[in-house]
């Protein structure tokens, strides 16, 4: 037998199901399926954006480098990232359930494991471990979803998946604030294991596993070491690259390597029995504009926020509570806009809401484009409002997209792709957009600096200013009189704010490539087998 079978059966139609009776109890009952894995959902949500409150206080208190807490960081993101789509096979395999489970006790054990660190070795290798367990829970929540939900709800219940996600995400550097300032950074990771607990209990009463009968039944061992080779590559390449250079010859090895890895693992796949990804998958249009759609989202999104935290602490001079209690608006647009998305993608389609967003998306990133070191919270509250009812439907449409155009038997690796998707987007974003603003500063500064008439720097000082002019910082030597001081910050962050101007025009134009990527989707044809998934 050749992949041609697997090839074959993911081109067919899917065969006619039984809708099963509506679930009695509290086992499978779908809303209480949504509820249980939207708390584990957010315990790895809420995480990726409330340890990086943290790192300065751990930085002090274990004595770490900069390179250590950056480590912090990346070990979670690595494992993350690379891990994915092999996690959504094991839920496809082993059923997502047992999967979520796992997933839900290793990531609340890590959390309490690096509480109880006592060096920053062991904080970072907790962390990978967060990474991968992490890894573990998110696709197999969505196939939870897909397998539980009826298609006329589906959509609805990945609204509110994906509104706790955004809610999460937006909400851990005002929660980590909070943590780190009144008890201990340690507790920015305890937290988790009382929501560990919680989400584990509701699990094993709640949730029911649903399993195809043409569920993998081995391993594609080869393909599995390929494709991490392929995504650690390109992610390291992406994460190193701001501090080797783009034009380095180790960056350009990695990216080699990953493009290598890509090419043998495509390769492969078409000769394994049950292979890891079937490349029939991507024969479906409309997933596929899904995965490159989550992609661009992620490039817009991810990248131009990441400016935008530097420009509220640094430029305006806001501590880490006050700058997410300025992106609130943010976070309240995406609460309000994902289930309502949900809805509306459920009675038009997905093409009109997610090319709707992206268009909003892209006018969000030109207003923001237009920020200013005088710009008031009115401002910049409009411009994170319409970010957050642009990003919403996409969230929530792209994910229905990859997901719902997938066979159900591979509804664990769907969700990884769609997962996986999001964190290289992301990667991307941050360091493209970041290439972009080092550029601009690079190009800007030394004229700024000398139409300020100010001291004239060497080639050195003018390379330390650069990276501090980056985040916003005025580099400000220690002594030096008040009034210099006022004029060489406001040379920073001018400089900084013609950078961040151009990387979110440069995120305005993504997302308007991705309104015309958005045209290619459509409803997802495999829907309906969800509803009829076997129970065991």
């Amino acid at each position: 037998m050749t992949s041609q079978t697997t090839v074959d059966k993911a081109d067919k139609a899917p065969e006619p199901v039984s809708v099963p009776a509506p679930a009695k109890g509290l086992r499978g009952h779908p809303w209480l399926t949504l509820f249980s894995v939207a708390i584990g959902v957010m315990m790895v949500a809420l995480d990726g954006t409330i340890v990086a409150i943290a790192n300065p206080a751990i930085q002090k208190d274990l004595g770490a480098s900069f390179a250590d807490v950056q480590w912090i960081t990346n070990g979670y993101f690595l494992a993350l990232a690379v891990t994915l789509i092999t996690a959504g096979k094991l839920g496809d395999r082993f059923g997502h359930r047992q999967t979520f489970l796992i997933g839900v006790i290793g990531f609340a054990a890590a959390s309490g494991a690096i509480g109880l660190s006592d060096s920053i070795a062991l904080v970072v290798t907790f962390r990978v471990f967060q990474g991968l367990f992490g890894a573990l829970l998110m696709p197999a929540a969505l196939g939870l979803l897909r397998a539980t939900f009826p298609a006329e709800k589906l959509n609805m219940a990945i609204g509110i998946w994906g509104m706790v996600i955004g809610a999460s995400t937006a909400g851990g550097p005002i929660l980590g604030g909070l943590l780190v300032q009144h008890v201990s950074w340690q507790s920015v990771f305890f937290i988790n294991v009382p929501v560990g607990v919680i989400a584990l209990v509701l699990g094993l009463l709640i949730l029911k596993d649903h399993r195809a009968e043409n569920a993998p039944r081995s391993f594609d061992v080869l393909g599995i070491v390929l494709l991490s080779a392929a995504m650690f590559s390109l992610v390291w390449a992406l994460i190193k690259a701001p501090a080797w250079g783009w034009g380095d010859g180790l960056t350009w090895t990695f990216l080699a390597a990953s493009v290598l890895c890509f090419a043998l693992f495509a390769i492969w796949e078409t000769r394994v029995k049950e292979p890891l990804i079937p490349l029939a998958l991507f024969r479906s249009v409309p997933l596929s504009a899904g995965v490159v759609l989550m992609v661009l989202m992620a490039i817009a999104f991810m990248g131009g926020l990441f400016f935008v935290t530097f420009y509220l602490q640094n430029v305006h001079g806001m501590s880490p509570v006050d700058s997410g209690l300025h992106l609130l608006p943010l976070t309240g647009m995406m609460i309000v806009g994902s289930p309502l998305a949900g809805a509306m993608i459920t009675k038009v389609g997905p093409r009109i809401p997610l090319a709707g967003g992206m268009l909003l998306t892209a006018v969000a990133m030109y207003g923001m484009s237009t920020l200013e070191s005088g710009t008031g919270s009115g401002a910049m509250s409009l411009w994170f409002a319409l970010l957050g009812l642009g990003l919403a439907p996409v969230m929530v449409g792209a994910t229905e997209v990859i997901v719902g155009n997938a066979p159900m038997e591979l509804s664990g690796v769907a969700g990884g792709l769609q997962q996986a998707a999001m964190q290289i987007g992301g990667s991307l974003g941050t360091a493209v957009l970041g290439a972009v603003m080092a550029s601009k500063v690079d190009n800007d500064l030394a004229g700024n600096w000398t139409d300020a008439k100010l001291p004239p720097l060497t080639p050195a000082q003018l390379d330390q200013a650069s990276e501090a002019v980056q985040v916003g910082v005025g580099p400000v030597p220690k002594g030096t009189p008040p009034d210099l001081a006022e004029k060489i910050t406001s040379v920073a962050h001018d400089t900084f704010i013609s950078g961040m101007s151009l990387a979110c025009l440069v995120a305005a134009g993504v997302a308007v490539v991705a309104i015309f990527v958005a045209f290619l989707t459509k409803r997802g044809t495999n829907a309906e087998a969800g509803a009829g998934a076997a129970h065991i």
